[in-house]
């Protein structure tokens, strides 16, 4: 704990000196034009040569995984929403100035990248820059790198973190959002209806579970959070709907 108490002061040391140097740590603004996972799908195939006489140029975003320094050259590992790319910099390339800079990044910092997509001498697909942006600041460290995030109380009580660090929580986040959008089309293609009820109600219902209680400041009234959505989606049945379709939403209530 005190080791990463040490950590994080080091990192607002870091945030600190920019802010000094007239750095903003935190851009508004950054446009890209091309995603981790497109160029994956559209240059892996490619030789180097192929790639190297193509010298397609890119801009892309990303944060900052793994780095790895061999004199004046790094290799850093970015990941945005849609996979990971190895970024070769060159301090030659960069500049010495620019070049330092780099050093102080941290890993968990999201960078612009400018560059022309090739192919290392082992043939793995990289991003090799010629400019780059630091975008945002991390504060806290990630988990350890080579074996992700595992303790489940902390990827349920923190699921950033989870998705950061596991391929496969974010793999189950991109699937389910899958899956809820396909069922909304399928239920609106069929004529259904999706409407929201109230989160707080004046009444607590629900079976036997013990009802959660706030107060409300400005209705001066106390109010319980909902349990079931039944009661208040029979009177819209009841109420609003057209006859035709009440035995659309007395399906769906009850799926």
């Amino acid at each position: 704990m005190e080791e990463l108490g040490h950590l994080i002061k080091l990192r607002h040391e870091k945030l600190d000196d920019l802010r000094e140097k007239g750095i903003s740590p935190y851009i508004n603004r950054f446009k890209i034009d091309t995603t981790i996972q497109t160029l994956v799908q559209n240059f892996s195939e490619g030789t180097k040569e192929e790639l190297d006489e193509k010298g397609h140029n890119c801009i892309l975003a990303g944060r900052i995984m793994t780095r790895r320094k061999h004199g004046k050259t790094t290799f850093l590992n970015i990941q945005d929403s849609s996979g990971q790319i190895q970024v070769f910099m060159n301090k030659n390339v960069l500049g010495e100035e620019t070049y330092e800079f780099l050093g102080k990044l941290d890993i968990g910092d999201i960078i612009g990248v400018n560059g022309r997509i090739s192919k290392t001498k082992t043939g793995e697909l990289t991003l090799f820059a010629d400019k780059f942006t630091l975008l945002s600041k991390s504060l806290l460290p990630l988990p350890e790198k080579w074996h992700g995030l595992t303790d489940v109380e902390t990827r349920f009580r923190q699921r950033y973190l989870d998705l950061i660090s596991n391929e496969d929580a974010i793999k189950t986040a991109k699937d389910r959002s899958l899956l809820v959008s396909t069922i909304r089309q399928f239920m609106s293609e069929r004529g259904f209806i999706e409407v929201e009820t109230p989160m707080l109600v004046p009444i607590a219902a629900g079976g036997m579970a013990h009802p959660f209680t706030t107060h409300h400041n400005a209705l001066n009234r106390d109010l319980f959070l909902r349990i079931a959505t039944e009661l208040h989606l029979k009177r819209l049945v009841i109420q609003v709907l057209p006859a035709h379709q009440y035995g659309l939403i007395q399906h769906l209530i009850y799926i």
